[in-house]
């Protein structure tokens, strides 16, 4: 119901939903203060009921899932054989439903693999077209009714930037940019989207677009599947090891690359934060070029006008560009500088404590 948003005074809205309502600044600091609700309309809710359901999630993705308690939040990844993320999802259960929220762009293709992978077990996932998805703080979303089937609110809070259980951290700052950060998402029936819309249509409930709920994630470095990932993409590369993924539940497609990179090697890409030169107005494009001396190292994934710090960014670099290499971005305006914050840093990784071994010379074997 994107195309209803328009009834509001100065509603952008585009294929994805409610853009914004003519200041994202001023948006953001009343989502970041609960005074406002974001619908997410580039969400979609996935489904999976069954009675295998949550120990076969567990075994075709990189979070332990087994054993997940009704009404705690998580997040999985699905990973192709060389450990790269193919698909990412929210993941809340009920009881009896696990529901799924996803990137509207990687839904169709998350519900179509985990369809041909259920051979002969109890589940059965579902596109759950029959709801929506709402963000903003637990105390903004308790003025909207969350769907509740199975007599359980369908609100998933968002687990970032805390080390999940299994999980683990690379970037290494205190307090960590996104500790501020209180985010959640209920899942909502289309009929409580409307009486919602409706509320804010009369005055009495404020709302805030697309725009202003992802700078609030970009401004605490937090991943997501449809900006940060690409075809390469690791999960280390991101630091999505935090949240996302169990190091020592079983095994999983994608595992061997998984434990590799972590314990005995490093990502070979990076995430920075970037602060842009605030002169110019363009901010640059998702896949922009982030340079250093003019060669091209690496790549926008989102970028944002922050309410408090400006024109920000997130982008993946070679994991061989210095910490205090002076960073520049193409944007349509031309280049821009970029002071590069450390998110993941270079030696992320290599946590095995391997003893080195004195190698033996065969010439003095052979003495």
């Amino acid at each position: 119901m994107g195309a209803a948003y328009s009834a509001l005074p100065g509603a952008v809205v585009d294929e994805a939903g409610l853009q914004h309502l003519g200041n994202p600044v001023v948006e953001q600091r009343r989502l970041a203060s609960g005074e406002a609700l974001a619908p997410l309309g580039d969400r979609a809710v996935l489904a999976v009921s069954g009675e295998d359901r949550l120990s076969w999630l567990d075994s075709l993705s990189s979070q332990a899932l087994t054993h997940l308690a009704p009404g705690v939040s998580t997040e999985m990844l699905v990973l192709d054989p060389q450990g790269r993320v193919e698909h990412a999802a929210s993941v809340l259960d009920d009881g009896e439903t696990t529901w799924l929220i996803v990137d509207r762009g990687d839904a169709e293709g998350l519900l179509g693999w985990l369809r041909k992978m259920r051979f002969r077990l109890r589940v059965d996932p579902r596109e759950a077209d029959a709801h929506a998805v709402v963000g903003g703080t637990p105390e903004a979303l308790a003025r909207i009714t969350p769907a509740a089937p199975a007599g359980l609110p369908l609100v998933w809070t968002d687990p970032w930037p805390a080390v999940a259980v299994g999980g683990h951290a690379y970037a290494a700052v205190e307090p960590h940019p996104g500790a501020d950060r209180v985010w959640a998402e209920a899942i909502v029936t289309h009929d409580e989207e409307t009486r919602m819309l409706q509320a804010a249509v009369a005055g009495d409930l404020a709302l805030a677009g697309l725009v202003a709920a992802d700078a609030l994630r970009v401004a605490a470095w937090r991943p997501r599947w449809a900006r940060e990932v690409d075809e390469r993409a690791l999960p280390h590369e991101v630091d999505w090891l935090r949240t996302a993924v169990h190091l020592e539940k079983g095994c999983y497609r994608g595992q061997e690359t998984v434990a590799k990179v972590h314990n005995l090697g490093h990502p070979p890409r990076r995430l920075v934060a970037l602060q842009l030169d605030g002169s110019n107005s363009v901010l640059p494009v998702r896949g922009a070029a982030v340079r250093v001396n003019g060669d091209e190292v690496g790549a926008v994934t989102s970028a944002a006008f922050h309410h408090e710090e400006g024109p920000i960014a997130l982008a993946v670099v070679r994991r061989s560009v210095a910490v205090d290499a002076e960073l520049t971005v193409d944007t349509d305006d031309g280049v821009v500088a970029a002071a590069q914050e450390v998110v993941v840093p270079p030696d992320a990784g290599a946590t095995a404590n391997v003893p080195r071994l004195t190698r033996l010379s065969r010439r003095s074997a052979a003495q």
